[in-house]
């Protein structure tokens, strides 16, 4: 009777090792590729926001719901690229107005002492 049970457990026991086996080799063989791509997405409350997502050659700008999901804009990869570049520049130009600002301030109250 113990027989039968310990050809069980291990009958068991291999079919579960075969399982993971196979599922770990599956996984190591999908490509990380796939179709879609999510390049960012932002949160604009709670279940709702704005997504980039990238489709082949193409990046869509989703706005997000709950129960819906509306293209806001269609843009090709170097159009994409561009706005991502103006954005940077422009990030760029606040942040060295910003530290003029601040040197201009730190000057001013050395001067006040």
């Amino acid at each position: 009777m113990t027989d039968l049970y310990l050809q069980l457990i291990l009958a068991l026991a291999l079919v579960i090792g075969v399982i993971f086996v196979l599922g770990a080799l599956l996984k190591k063989n999908q490509s990380k590729d796939g179709l879609m791509k999510v390049l960012g997405y932002q949160s604009l409350g709670p279940k709702k926001g704005v997504a980039a997502v990238k489709i082949g050659n193409n990046v869509l700008i989703l706005g997000v719901t709950p129960t819906d999901l509306k293209l806001f804009k269609t843009m090709t990869d170097a159009e994409a690229e561009q706005f991502s570049k103006k954005g940077i520049e422009k990030e760029t130009t606040i942040t060295g107005e910003i530290s003029d600002k601040l040197k201009r301030l730190r000057a001013l109250k050395d001067t006040l002492r």
